[in-house]
């Protein structure tokens, strides 16, 4: 996988600020926002948390959770933002370390996993093994996510153009990602690509 130019970048780097916005900006275009947010709260009501968002960035997405009542908590190699309410945890440092010898509750993804190896893929899977649910919304990799990334290209910055491409190349097709994690008989899987260029995955205990 190619580098992605954000990933070097310092976080008050205007170009990051720039690209950071059109992320969100494109992940309420391809709807992981509110996908996530459904699905987060299904977990949380099915097995009662803790909840655990990878590569939390700003820490949006838990947000409306802590707002509800669950036990968030965001882990990211960013420090915890400012602005992030009290009520969410945050644990800076590489997801591996921070899971330890792995965690319980619901885990969330967005737009993170893409960035992993498969081998990184297959140790998490072991890290996560012991959980109720997982939720994953990642890049579709497909020529149709291509063409419409392409089609982004006038409303977004030099860095979002080039790790937008990146990004989706990386990827996920139907199949994959359970594969990759390990995800056995005792799952019920879930799978979804849409038509705006999003491969999600909900899994939960049978």
């Amino acid at each position: 996988m190619d580098p992605e130019i954000l990933d070097g970048l310092a976080p008050d780097d205007p170009e990051a600020v720039k690209s950071r916005r059109d992320l969100q900006r494109i992940n309420r275009l391809m709807g992981n926002s509110a996908w996530m947010s459904q699905a987060l709260e299904w977990a949380g009501e099915k097995t009662g948390g803790p909840i655990w968002e990878l590569g939390a960035g700003d820490g949006v997405m838990l947000d409306p959770l802590v707002d509800a009542g669950w036990e968030v908590t965001g882990v990211d190699l960013a420090e915890r933002p400012g602005d992030l309410p009290e009520g969410i945890g945050w644990r800076q440092g590489d997801v591996f370390d921070v899971l330890g010898d792995g965690v319980e509750g619901v885990v969330a993804a967005n737009l993170f996993l893409h960035h992993l190896s498969d081998e990184e893929l297959e140790k998490l899977g072991g890290l996560v093994s012991k959980c109720q649910v997982l939720c994953f919304s990642e890049p579709w990799r497909s020529r149709w996510a291509l063409l419409e990334g392409a089609l982004l290209w006038p409303f977004v910055g030099r860095v979002t153009r080039h790790d937008m491409m990146v990004s989706i190349r990386a990827g996920f097709r139907t199949g994959e990602l359970p594969t990759l994690l390990g995800l056995g008989d005792g799952w019920t899987i879930q799978e979804q690509c849409t038509k705006l260029g999003a491969y999600r995955l909900l899994a939960w205990k049978k």
